[in-house]
């Protein structure tokens, strides 16, 4: 039996849940928002079931008022340490910070579009389920992740990114209404799966 929050389709055994069939997304945070290119999609999983091009590619890294502190939570050790020895502090400080880094970029999820695939996190779905997409900023997408949120929506956000895109699910199947995303650019990734018919 699934857990009710989870997307119906492809359910890894651990981490966040899988939708239908689909892929991921991820883009750096660049200025201007991600473009299509031809690749081969790779993820968790492996290779998604067809190699076609990437419409939107967009990864959630933090940004750098997080890694300020990530820096500096990795610099305990040394404060520890140092009244019994400075050398033990860095060492220490050194492989805490190594840790903390492979840490959050391992754990950072991707948002990927292809022509028949959604991916986000390790969620995949067909995009012949994927309905209408709304972008929200500021306030708007406070309200959206707090009080105007459904207990059953399928969530991927982060705190350090402000807004967010929901992304309708019409498969009557899947318990999910909806899929609540962060992006940095929420207008492109809507418009770009509202307008975008999938072809067989």
């Amino acid at each position: 039996m699934q857990h009710p929050h989870e997307p119906r389709a492809n359910i890894p055994p651990s981490g966040p849940p899988t939708a239908r069939p689909s892929e991921n997304t991820s883009t750096s945070e660049s200025a201007s928002p991600p473009v299509a290119t031809p690749e081969t999609i790779l993820t968790a999983d492996g290779l998604l079931p067809t190699d076609e091009p990437v419409l939107w590619k967009e990864r959630l890294y933090p940004n750098f008022g997080v890694w300020v502190i990530v820096v500096g939570l990795a610099f305990a050790p040394a404060v520890i340490f140092a009244p019994i020895d400075m050398t033990i502090g860095v060492v220490a400080s050194v492989i805490t910070l190594i840790i903390l880094v492979i840490m959050m970029i391992t754990s950072t999820p991707t948002i990927l579009v292809t022509r028949t695939v959604l991916q986000v996190g390790r969620a995949r779905i067909d995009r012949t389920y994927v309905g209408t997409a709304e972008a929200f900023i500021k306030d708007e997408a406070t309200t959206q992740r707090g009080t105007a949120l459904h207990g059953l929506t399928y969530l991927c956000i982060r705190g350090w990114i402000d807004a967010v895109v929901k992304v309708e699910i019409t498969d009557q199947e899947d318990p999910a209404p909806y899929w609540l995303v962060s992006s940095r650019h929420p207008d492109q990734l809507a418009n770009l799966l509202t307008s975008r018919t999938p072809q067989k």
